[in-house]
This record gives C-alpha cells, sequence and structure tokens, in this order.
C-alpha cells in the first residue's frame, strides 16, 4: 500500500472514530455531551440533528465512491467542528475545552487533503471545456 494511502487511513480511521463517538454521544444524550451543550446554551434537541448528521457524514467518507457527496460530508464536519471551537473560545472556557475539536479539524482536514483520486472530484479537462465553446468577438460601441 502507496504511504500517501495508508496516511489517508490512519488519519481517517481516527477521524471517524471520533465522529463517531461524538455522534453516538450525541444521539444518546450522555451525561457528559448534555452538560457540555447546556454550557454553550445549545438546546437539547440540537444533540439529535449533531448526532444523525454526524453518524450519517461517517457513513458517507467511509463508503466508496460518491465524491460530491464526501464533499459535502467534508463540509459539514468543518462547519460543526470549526463551530464547537467558536463556542467554547467564545465563553470563556479554558484551553483544554476549546483544543479537541480543533485537534479533531485537523484529523479532518488531513483525511480531506491525502484521500485517493478515487475519492476526490475530478476537475474538468481545460481543453473539454474549451473544445465545445467558440469566442466570442469583441463588439465595440461606436
Amino acid at each position: 500500500m502507496e504511504r500517501r494511502t495508508l496516511g489517508f487511513w490512519i488519519v481517517t480511521g481516527l477521524f471517524v472514530a471520533m465522529m463517531s463517538f461524538s455522534g453516538t454521544a450525541h444521539l444518546f444524550r450522555l451525561a457528559p455531551v448534555v452538560e457540555g451543550m447546556t454550557h454553550l446554551g445549545y438546546p437539547a434537541y440540537v444533540m439529535t440533528i449533531l448526532g444523525v448528521a454526524k453518524l450519517l457524514g461517517v457513513g458517507v467518507v467511509l463508503m466508496p465512491g460518491r465524491p460530491l457527496l464526501k464533499e459535502w460530508a467534508y463540509a459539514g464536519f468543518t462547519f460543526n467542528l470549526l463551530g464547537a471551537t467558536a463556542s467554547h473560545a467564545f465563553s470563556g472556557d479554558p484551553i483544554a475545552e476549546v483544543l479537541p475539536p480543533a485537534v479533531v479539524l485537523l484529523l479532518g482536514l488531513a483525511s480531506y487533503a491525502l484521500r485517493p483520486a478515487s475519492r476526490r472530484i475530478s476537475s474538468p479537462d481545460p481543453s473539454a471545456a474549451s473544445a465545445g465553446s467558440q469566442p466570442v468577438a469583441n463588439v465595440e460601441e461606436s
């Protein structure tokens, strides 16, 4: 196995393990999560939304194919983890509470950056895009 691919699976494994645990903890409203969400001022129903979204996102990141859907999953995780980091920071929590979501975000970004070509949206061939289009004449007003 290529080093980059191995790196992708190691980082992605850690990332999805963290997000799976977090999603399950939100969905089942484990006491520390309820306490944390209450402290941050979020209503209890947000835990259900986050739990379902995280577990669906984990499934998307792990399944083969569907690169566009993976883009959306990684974006959702990024928004969630940026929001969690900011919520802890702005609520005056100590750095020990601010860092965990930031570290998980870095794992997610590493997973995204290392993903193999089969998990990426292929960029369009610039020559194919211009082959079907004709240049537009520059019309000047007189």
